[in-house]
């Protein structure tokens, strides 16, 4: 049953069991892991894309959650610039407030908290939210929901402005959040958040965008439905080219401004290419069927010329590649990582190694599985080295490739 309208939910793809995507392990506590189903499917009814089965929040979002959003200097450029455009754009008022969902450690409030902006972030996991602080940024260790809403509102006043970056579709209870939003915002508040989008993810055929993490997979149209239930509408829209493609959406109250052409030019163009059609998403499911047979195929094949394989990004996407492609220590010998809260540790259900990013010069290895690929022009320029030995980048998106 569809979390956003109740309608229901048509599977299309079973990655089957997977270990929580940022949960590394450590090594001696390799028999305690927590496994679940990953499948995913559309909404017949409102046409929201979504995983079939829930895991529990606590368990992804806690104390010891190792993402940093500020660890690529890419990203923290593109928040930056973030910070400067939402500030023209719906700051103009006096004394404006602003609440960002899910503010991690902190890399785009940290620009507003510099400008002297009053600014709350609502971040549930205390590892990160104290970075935060430590930068300067106000934050409140909480889930955003209505309840949450209710209290910011009743300390702070409403909001000009709630942002969110890579956290709404992680959010199932989308129902909470936007009555929340509608405690929270000032009459004329704006609620901006980017997020993966579904479009890319199926043209891609990016499946490691599908993790746990990743309750829902957004579209235009299915945005829109969603906000229309809830008393808001889509404003405005902007493709991104982070994470392998997203789109920062707009919405404000129904009624309470002229959306943008280039919401009803990204609906048409989701509708001519088919995005939500049982037969779209069937070709995904071939396309994912084919990676999964040709990765393998490569790194067996390297192996038994004797070649040295290692991976680069213990990222969250890399656990729904080499479980689903059953990619072990066997096929790849460690991964190196810049979080140093995962290194010595395992990957999640691969259990395969973590290492530093320094690793990868203690020698060179022959080739490594490019799992950041997201991050792949800021890594081949960092790693040049890396390819001027000799080494080469494995690459499994849009097709498996050797670069």
């Amino acid at each position: 049953m569809c979390r956003v309208c109740g309608g229901p939910v048509r599977q299309f793809f079973d990655f089957g069991r997977q270990p929580l995507s940022d949960a590394f392990v450590h090594p001696e506590r390799v028999d305690d892991e927590y496994f679940y189903r990953l499948a995913v499917g559309s909404c017949e009814s409102c046409g929201m894309t979504q995983l079939m089965d829930e895991v529990a929040r606590d368990r992804m979002f806690h104390e010891a959650y190792p993402y940093h959003s500020s660890g690529s200097a890419h990203m923290r450029r593109h928040f930056e610039q973030t910070a400067g455009r939402l500030s023209r754009a719906h700051l103009r008022g006096r004394d404006p407030f602003v609440v960002e969902i899910g503010c991690n450690d902190g890399v785009m409030l940290r620009a507003l908290a510099k400008e002297g902006i009053r600014h709350l972030g609502v971040e549930p996991s205390g590892g990160v939210a104290d970075l935060a602080r430590q930068q300067g940024v106000r934050v409140l260790t909480e889930f955003f929901e209505e309840s949450t809403a209710a209290a910011i509102v009743a300390a702070d006043g409403p909001a000009d402005l709630v942002y969110s970056a890579n956290t709404i579709c992680h959010i199932p209870y989308l129902d909470s959040v936007f009555r929340g939003l509608d405690r929270l915002l000032a009459p004329d508040g704006a609620f901006v958040f980017e997020d993966p989008y579904l479009g890319d993810i199926l043209d891609r055929t990016s499946f490691d965008q599908i993790y746990d993490e990743h309750f829902y997979f957004f579209t235009v149209r299915s945005v829109s439905a969603a906000a229309t239930r809830f008393g808001f509408e889509v404003v405005d829209v902007e493709r991104l080219p982070v994470h392998g493609g997203e789109v920062r959406y707009t919405l404000k109250r129904a009624g309470r401004s002229t959306p943008s052409p280039a919401v009803a030019e990204l609906i048409a163009e989701e509708d001519r290419k088919g995005i939500g059609t049982p037969e779209v998403f069937a070709a995904f499911a071939a396309g994912v069927e084919r990676v999964r047979t040709e990765l393998t195929a490569l790194l067996r094949g390297l192996r038994a010329e004797g070649k040295r394989i290692v991976g680069y990004g213990a990222t969250a996407k890399s656990a729904t590649v080499t479980n689903f492609c059953g990619i072990g220590p066997e096929s790849i010998d460690w991964v190196c990582d810049v979080t140093p809260a995962k290194h010595g540790k395992l990957m999640p259900g691969s259990h395969i190694p973590v290492r530093p990013t320094e690793a990868l010069t203690d020698p060179y290895p022959d080739y490594a599985v490019l799992f950041a690929w997201n991050h792949a022009e800021e890594i081949m320029a960092k790693e040049r080295l890396f390819r001027e030995s000799g080494g080469r980048w494995i690459v499994y998106v849009p097709e498996v490739r050797v670069l």
